[in-house]
Formats: C-alpha cells, structure tokens, sequence
C-alpha cells in the first residue's frame, strides 16, 4: 500500500457503503481523513466502527449537505484550518433513486413521479455540491503545486437509461464536469479523475425490493483499490481519466490493473471534430 502520511483527504457521503470503505482505505495509508456526511446517526457509527478497528487517530467527522454553496466552502475552510492543507477531495457523496421510490430497480421511474422539487434536489447534491467544493479546494492545491480530485460517477448504462431520471443524466454531468476541469488544471499539480463501480454494487443504493443477490452485487471495497493509487505519487500527471473498479484486479501489477480499468473520461471521441470558424477553438 502507497503510504499517504502528511496527506489530509475530504470524503464526502462517507457514511454510506462506498464512503466508508474510501475512509478506511485512507486512514490505512496514514492519512488525515474529514469524513463528511449529512447523516449525523450514521457518521457517528462510522466514527465507532473506525475506532474498534483502532484506525480513528486521523479521522474526523463532519456534519455537512453539499448541496448548501456556503457548507461546502466553510468545510473546505475548516480543513484548512485545521490540517494546514487539503491535498485529497473525494467527491462520492449522491441522492439515490431511492429517494423517489424503493422498488424504482424493478418498476422504472416515469416523469409524471418526479417533481421539480426533487429535479432541483439531484442536481444540488449530485451535481452542484461536487462543482462548490472543487471550487473551494483547488485554489490553494494549485499554490501548493500538487492535488487530487477525485470524483464517483456511474456507469454510461444507467447515465442513459431511460426511467433512471433524475439520477442517470445528474451523473452524467458529473462525468462531463470532470473531464473539463482535467483540461481546465492539467499541468497545475492538481489532478481530476473519475472512479465508478461498473455496476450494482453492495450498497444501500440497490434496495432488497431489486431482486439481486447480494453476493452478485459489487463490493464496495473494489472502489479503494484504484482510488489509492490514483491517491499516491506514483499517480503524479495521471489525470482526466476514468477506472472501473470491477475491473481493477489488486492482485495485479498496477500497469496491467489499469490497462483493464482505464479509459479517457467521458466522450473524447465525440469532441474530435467540431464545427467552429477557423477549425477549432482554443483547446
């Protein structure tokens, strides 16, 4: 494992079944980790969970909805603050269709369900609440010369899949965010990447009411492995790229895990030749 002392790492939605095995995988390495989540009962039994594993020393917790702008910076802040850097933003927390309705795996979502209410509540936490906290971090990752982020989509299946909504095209924006800010940075220090299971994964987020065995379902812990590489300096200049972790084998070396898992975030191809006067538009 990639040691990752003096690294401090902001985690969001690190109450949930991925969140906390990103916390954990962290903490291994010896890294500061602010686990962050709106869910107060269940960052407290992640707190207790970390500490019976006697992992807790670098773990903090913090109560936050990223969907709130002034949360997301006063966070960012509050690291800062505290740590003196935040080198490391995982950007995992997300809505699930769940919120619409449990059995949304095996009787799809119509429009006529989704209210603009609950529209404008996946775009502020899927979607917006990644873009405020990038903006809050990446200033003072550019000064130092070195940072990562880090960001959980999903797989092109479910970003257009129909009665998937708001949740499929939410991640899919996502996706494209990403890939811009890579460009946007690329050549600062600060690195943008993207990691997604690669399908169902043993999480909340696939119900009971969905039919699957659990033992089919993705583990969880499959999204640390290259989460952590991605975090270590031997990732230094590895940006705008996206991993599924399905197919990321721990058991092989790194070059040929990622010749598994790697691709080119995004839609590149389809960006290749666009219509503009003069050619092209400034890259």
């Amino acid at each position: 494992m990639q040691t990752l002392n003096g690294r401090t790492a902001l985690v969001t939605g690190a109450a949930g079944g991925i969140g906390r095995e990103l916390v954990g995988a962290l903490l291994r390495a010896g890294a500061n980790v602010v686990a962050a989540d709106v869910a107060e009962a269940r960052l407290e039994e992640l707190a207790q969970s970390i500490a019976r594993e006697k992992l807790g020393e670098g773990l903090s917790t913090r109560h936050l909805d990223i969907s709130d702008q002034h949360s997301c910076a006063a966070s960012v802040a509050a690291v800062q603050a505290r740590f003196g850097t935040l080198d490391i933003l995982i950007n995992n927390g997300a809505l699930g269709m769940g919120a619409i309705r449990d059995d949304h795996m095996t009787k799809l979502v119509a429009i006529e369900e989704i209210t603009p209410e609950m529209w404008d509540r996946f775009v502020a936490v899927n979607f917006s609440g990644a873009w405020y906290l990038t903006r809050a971090a990446v200033p003072a990752m550019k000064r130092a010369g070195w940072g990562r982020v880090i960001t959980v989509t999903t797989s092109f299946f479910t970003m257009l899949r129909g009665g998937f909504h708001p949740y499929g095209p939410v991640k899919a924006g996502l996706e494209a965010m990403a890939a811009g800010h890579a460009k946007e940075f690329d050549g600062t220090g600060v690195t943008v990447n993207v990691i997604v299971p690669g399908g169902p994964a043993d999480t909340p987020m696939v119900p009971a009411s969905s039919g699957l065995r659990r033992t089919d379902l993705i583990p969880p812990v499959q999204m640390t492995y290259p989460l952590m590489w991605l975090c270590s300096s031997d990732a230094d200049g590895v940006t705008g790229r996206r991993y599924i972790a399905a197919r990321w084998d721990a058991a092989a070396s790194v070059p040929d895990a990622r010749r598994a898992s790697e691709a080119p975030i995004g839609w590149p191809d389809l960006a290749t030749a666009p219509v503009w006067p003069g050619g092209a538009p400034k890259a």
